[in-house]
């Protein structure tokens, strides 16, 4: 076997040729076996009874380690589990699956950590750490899949939302990457992939131009300037102005809508001033809205609007002409809801805040 092929962080990570030379003293079909044991049959391939057992034992020393499932939380009769995953150099994630009647989907962490520095999430209170690589992502919905098989599900993972821990956008290359081979090889619908971003305008529009279209959420949360900037520093780089023509050039080259994510906070933007602001936004991009009630973080002191506060949200958004739903809140228990994923097991190394301007994301490409 050749030893000197680059260090990969996953499995995942190594494409179709290289496991060419990684299994040079072996006949060809054996990479075959390899692929359609992890990418079909969701087996590592010290597991694959279709291998020798000598090469079983010995793909594991020149092979990446697995991503180390370090606790699994469940909750709502096993329709969502947590993972906390712990990476090569020891940084951790979270990743969650959701399960429903119809469909499996998971919250998949492009980063560990993440630098937007948005004061009400849990993952921006605790800083970055670093960037995932393609096959890093891949390997969460592996894991995902894997479990589903051990429940005995019928189905496989059926959508993918980049919600999880971590600016997607702001780690562009390997985001687009994972797609490409979840959608290849998992047999995920380019529709079933949801990418959510807090408004990285370089990156909306570098998304419009990938041939895979997927599915765009916007977390708006405020529709002016003053209020979006002290909940979301990013907007102090690309303000609403930027954002919505970015979103406009998304919608004109794609025509896929995009969906503004709201994160309903009592007293803070959920008035019916608010309520008017976002529906002149939501209408002139045509956009659906999802309202989310906030889930607690223990660095934020605001708390969530009540539901019925929610309801008479949606229903002044209603009036005024707009699409509008109230997200089903899922996880919240064992910390899995939206904003809640916070690695709380993080011991090795310290966090980077880095400054939420254009010069951070540097697989960005040139933005104007």
């Amino acid at each position: 076997m050749d030893n000197t092929l680059p260090s990969y962080k996953s499995i995942f990570d190594i494409e179709y040729e290289q496991w060419s030379k990684l299994l040079a003293d072996q006949p060809d079909y054996r990479i075959k076996q390899v692929w359609e044991g992890l990418y079909r049959g969701f087996t590592l391939p010290s597991e694959l009874t279709s291998l020798p057992k000598s090469l079983r034992e010995r793909l594991p020393e020149i092979l990446p380690q697995a991503l180390k499932v370090i606790s699994e939380l469940k909750s709502d009769n096993m329709t969502t589990i947590k993972w906390l995953l712990e990476l090569q150099g020891s940084n951790q994630i979270e990743t969650v699956l959701m399960r429903y009647k119809r469909r499996d989907t998971v919250c998949v962490s492009t980063q560990a950590g993440c630098a937007m520095g948005c004061g009400f999430c849990a993952t921006g209170q605790a800083g970055f750490f670093r960037q995932l690589t393609s096959g890093e992502i891949v390997e969460q919905v592996f894991i995902a899949s894997r479990r589903l098989r051990a429940l005995g599900a019928n189905q496989r993972v059926s959508n993918v939302v980049f919600m999880g821990m971590g600016e997607p956008l702001a780690n562009f290359a390997p985001l687009i990457r994972a797609i490409e081979v979840m959608n290849q090889e998992f047999a995920i619908g380019a529709r079933s992939f949801t990418v959510s971003t807090v408004g990285i305008v370089p990156g909306i529009r570098r998304l419009a131009a990938v041939p895979i279209q997927v599915n765009l959420a916007v977390s708006l949360h405020a529709a002016n300037d003053v209020l979006r900037s002290s909940l979301l520093p990013i907007n102090k780089t690309y303000p609403i102005s930027a954002l919505m023509g970015a979103i406009y050039e998304y919608k004109n080259a794609t025509n896929r809508r995009v969906s503004f994510e709201w994160a309903m906070m009592d007293g803070v933007n959920d008035s019916d001033k608010d309520a008017k602001e976002l529906a002149e936004l939501a209408l002139a991009a045509g956009a659906h809205i999802n309202l989310i009630p906030l889930n607690s973080t223990p660095g934020w002191p605001t708390t969530g609007s009540s539901l019925a506060r929610v309801n008479e949200f949606a229903y002044l958004l209603e009036g005024l002409g707009c699409n509008v739903t109230v997200r089903n809140t899922r996880g919240a228990e064992i910390a899995a809801a939206c904003g809640q994923l916070a690695n709380r097991n993080h011991s090795v190394g310290k966090a980077r805040r880095l400054s939420t301007n254009v010069t951070a994301f540097s697989d960005l490409a040139p933005s104007e």
